[in-house]
């Protein structure tokens, strides 16, 4: 999808928007939190990476949200494949190839779970989509398809330490968050806002044009600076302050708050999975204000020369 313009774009986007709509993401939220609540249990009493710990039950959720059962085998190893391709994305090296071999052996995965896809099932759906022309996608892409509505959800995880880092250095939300749900969303909101996931995102100019006195050439590679656009003071007031009282009154300039993208869902490339972004670590934030667990000494620096950034150690925590 990321690849498409005009109308090959809006349609399949569509797709996006569709099975994602508002009762999707309640029944994706009840199944991440049913995986989340095994995986936390599990872990109890042990040290444990958050980061790890929210890729597995991410994985779980989305994978039973989309009608794909995952033996506890299967699910070692897609978390683990998932968790690589994420790690990989935005690196050079062996890092970059090892998430590129990860995703060619993802995407085959993806293939043979299409073809064996129950009817009314989210993968069905996508399976069975028909692009602009009428014509269906090929199983290639539809499994490429499928691979981008489970792979960013698991991307989440990353948004849930910067979270639980935020609650660690910002403790007096904590109670505030896990009692009252509009905190909760402004929290998660301040997070997004905040953290340094992937701090830029690139595209190519659809047609010659001049913005703000810069003239582009169809095809030039255009760079939007999500970090800087989030913490510019001309739309932010004291941007470098995490506070998450800011989202509490009023709703943000849509092409201000931009961790996942400018522009429109339905015509523009900002990520259809955007809302479910936000639900999902709402609910992980409030879970984690709620929770009984220590936080081991640790390195949590974050180097921001990494893409995608994280806390040096994943964030580390003992479940009680």
């Amino acid at each position: 999808m990321q690849t498409l313009a005009g109308d090959g774009h809006r349609n399949r986007k569509a797709l996006f928007i569709d099975v994602l709509d508002a009762s999707a993401r309640i029944d994706l939220d009840g199944h991440v939190a049913e995986a989340w609540q095994k995986e936390w249990a599990a872990a109890s009493g042990n040290r444990v990476s958050l980061l790890e710990l929210a890729g597995r039950a991410l994985t779980a959720g989305v994978c039973t949200w989309a009608g794909i059962p995952l033996s506890d085998r299967d699910l070692d190893r897609r978390a683990s494949e998932f968790a690589g391709m994420i790690d990989g994305a935005g690196s050079f090296g062996p890092r970059n190839l090892r998430g590129r071999a990860l995703r060619l052996r993802t995407e085959a995965w993806a293939r043979q779970v299409l073809r064996d896809a129950p009817p009314e099932t989210i993968a069905a759906r996508v399976a069975g989509h028909r692009d602009a022309d009428g014509q269906s996608i090929d199983e290639r892409t539809a499994a490429v398809e499928i691979l981008n509505l489970l792979r960013p959800t698991v991307a989440i995880a990353r948004f849930i330490v910067f979270a639980a880092l935020a609650l660690h250095l910002h403790p007096e939300w904590r109670s505030r968050v896990a009692e009252h749900e509009e905190t909760r969303l402004a929290f998660a909101q301040e997070v997004r806002r905040t953290t340094p996931f992937f701090p830029v995102v690139g595209g190519t100019a659809a047609r010659d044009m001049e913005w703000d006195g810069v003239r582009f050439t169809r095809g030039d590679w255009v760079i939007l600076d999500l970090f800087a656009t989030n913490r510019d003071p001309q739309l932010w007031s004291d941007p470098c302050t995490f506070a998450p009282a800011r989202f509490m009154s009023s709703e943000p300039h849509h092409n201000a708050l931009v961790p996942q993208g400018g522009g429109s869902y339905e015509d523009g490339h900002r990520c259809p999975g955007e809302p479910a972004t936000v639900d999902l670590l709402a609910s992980a934030v409030g879970r984690l204000a709620a929770a009984e667990y220590t936080v081991p000494g640790q390195d949590f620096r974050v180097d921001l020369r990494r893409f995608p950034a994280q806390p040096e150690d994943g964030f580390v925590l003992i479940p009680a």
